[in-house]
């Protein structure tokens, strides 16, 4: 029986035809005359599966114990041969599949778990009485860098990586520098032994057939010819996944994104892609099986993996991207990075998590990291882990701002998005406005503004792949608000600077507009301040009084609040407004005398 012709005849076995779909190991199960069967895909099993003297070693462990089944796809065959191989060995209590994994049964669940435990243990005892650390995988070649190293070298290196790999499709990015990450890329054999294939078929869809090794001296801490090695390697990766597919392909396939998954970088680690964080994750833990699985093989025999063909026709096999059909459809900002300044506040809060919920990761930045990480655990319950992390950041410090930004690099691999947000306010008769107010709005609101944007749009150069920035400016930017001098100029300065990065950003597709509030009261730390009573003294009213006459000045007759805000946000960076740069749009309900003109 075909394998879809299985799969379809085990729907009509279904009890509620609502039930997910019977897995393709059905009945492998079935087949099996016991109450309780495991089948588990264990790194010492698979270092026996996978090594190229598997069956022999097998004897030297199990004796008479198991049936050794040569490599088949899963599916009906397979499920056939496992079981004439039990019925023909009556002394069998276990099932090992060649570069697959093992099966055992039991009466009950826990004999069935506790047998497939102690099989584990037997495999994994005879193998570390074989492995000779000092010749693992050859032997070292490179010398780890130093973790403050690793991160300074990856911060610069990670964007560009990114970008390589998000022509077709945007990828985040994830790193992984582990001991037994780095024990296999400094080895003398790693190049060679990367090369030879996956450790187990249901790695292939996450991992590919084989990651791409950057053959980088470590020593050197050359990163411009890191950065050059990784663009030439995804370049030359990406024409031989085509070749691969062009090669193998079968009538109806459409091919995935061409790009690495895993990069393997000796001195440095293991860098994994996906459609998400989550997804490079995957991939990043499958791997270290594949490490494990190889070193294991490796001292026992030698480490042998599917033929091409086979490894694409799992890779591509329709019934194993069926789960895949069953992930959510992609939102507006699935795979994008939003870097939200001022992200613990009224604004920035409500942003963040109004990216996320259309599928963006997103950077927290805020002088309140308290704050900040009370939103980002509450986006990360919600959403998932690792949807968004806070960072402390002052925007007027050029090195806090720049260790921000090396540090989305690291978590995410670059940035798509930022928000100007940051910010604060002061009110003063235009006579009485200190020098240390009016630098301090300089400062925060220029200055700060001045060195987020700047730091973005090199990470973004770097890349190579587009990006947006959203400013947050102020009905103040085009209207000259009483007692407001300091606030009101800085806030057009900010506005200028927009369209002044916008005009240099068009030829490297990064996009920035403007938007421009007034009087977003609601969950606002300005607000909250003695802003509240300058702007009530100013218009000589009560502070309590405040909203009602803010909405009353409004030709709309409203209220401003920070979902409104986030809404234009998410409008400029979205596909929307992909033609629009060094704009402004007005968010204030409507007031005539900050109409732009």
């Amino acid at each position: 029986m075909p394998d879809e012709e299985m799969v379809e005849y085990l729907s009509h076995c279904m009890i509620d035809s609502k039930h997910p779909r019977a897995s393709i190991e059905t009945l492998l199960h079935a087949f099996l005359p016991f109450k309780h069967v495991d089948h588990t895909h264990p790194d010492a099993i698979i270092s026996i599966c996978c090594a190229d003297n598997g069956k022999e070693i097998a004897k030297e462990i199990f004796g008479d114990r198991f049936v050794w089944v040569p490599y088949v796809r899963p599916g009906f065959t397979l499920s056939k041969m496992i079981a004439e191989g039990v019925k023909n060995n009556p002394n069998a209590d276990l099932v090992l599949m060649e570069k697959h994994g093992l099966v055992v049964w039991g009466e009950t669940a826990k004999e069935s778990y506790d047998k497939t435990i102690s099989v584990i243990n037997e495999a994994e005892a005879y193998i570390l009485a074989r492995i000779d650390e000092s010749a693992t995988f050859g032997g070292k070649k490179y010398d780890s860098l130093a973790d403050e190293d690793q991160k300074s070298i990856l911060a610069k290196v990670m964007p560009v990586i990114r970008g390589a790999v998000s022509d077709e499709k945007k990828m985040l990015l994830t790193y992984d520098s582990t001991d037994e990450v780095l024990e296999f890329v400094n080895s003398l054999d790693a190049a060679e032994l990367s090369q030879v294939g996956a450790a187990c078929p249901d790695h292939l869809v996450h991992t590919k057939m084989k990651p791409l090794y950057i053959d980088w001296d470590p020593s050197t801490k050359d990163v411009e010819q890191l950065k050059e090695a990784v663009r030439t390697g995804i370049q030359v990766f990406k024409e031989e996944y085509k070749a691969y597919f062009e090669r193998n392909k079968n009538d109806g396939d459409v091919m995935f994104e061409p790009a690495p998954r895993v990069i393997l970088i000796p001195g440095i680690g293991m860098v994994n892609s996906g459609k998400n964080v989550a997804m490079a994750n995957v991939s990043g833990a499958l791997y270290h099986r594949a490490i494990a699985v190889m070193k294991g093989s490796t001292a026992l025999g030698e480490f042998v993996s599917l033929n091409e063909n086979e490894s694409y026709n799992i890779e591509y096999w329709p019934l194993e991207l069926y789960k895949l059909s069953l992930a959510p459809a992609e939102a507006e900002f699935s795979r994008k990075v939003a870097f939200v300044t001022g992200g613990a506040g009224g604004i920035g809060s409500e942003t963040c998590r109004q990216f996320v919920a259309e599928g963006a990761h997103v950077v927290l930045a805020d002088l309140n990291l308290e704050g900040a990480e009370k939103v980002t655990a509450e986006i990360n319950e919600q959403f998932g882990a690792g949807r968004a992390f806070a960072v402390k950041m002052d925007v007027t410090s050029e090195e806090q701002v720049q260790a921000a930004f090396d540090q989305t690099a690291l978590t995410y691999g670059g940035v798509d998005i930022i928000v100007n947000n940051a910010g604060l306010a002061t009110s003063s008769p235009f006579d009485e406005t200190s020098l240390q107010e009016w630098n301090l709005n300089m400062n925060v609101l220029g200055t700060g503004y001045f060195l987020v944007a700047r730091e973005a749009f090199k990470q973004m150069k770097d890349q190579a792949i587009g990006g947006s920035m959203v400013f947050i400016g102020s009905k103040n930017s085009v209207y000259a608000g009483k007692n407001a001098s300091a606030y009101s100029s800085v806030k057009a300065l900010e506005t200028h600077l927009a369209r002044c990065i916008a005009a240099e950003g068009g030829e490297f597709g990064i996009r920035v507009n403007s938007v421009l509030p007034d009087a977003v009261l609601q969950g606002s730390a300005i607000w909250g301040s003695r802003w509240r009573e300058e702007r009530a003294a100013a218009y000589g009213i009560d502070p309590d009084q405040l909203d009602d006459h803010y909405r009353k000045r409004t030709t709309l007759l409203v209220n401003i609040y920070p979902k409104d805000i986030a809404e234009s946000i998410l409008f400029f960076s979205s596909s929307k407004a992909e033609k629009t740069t060094g704009c402004m749009v007005t968010v204030d309900g409507g007031v005539p005398a900050a109409f732009t003109r």
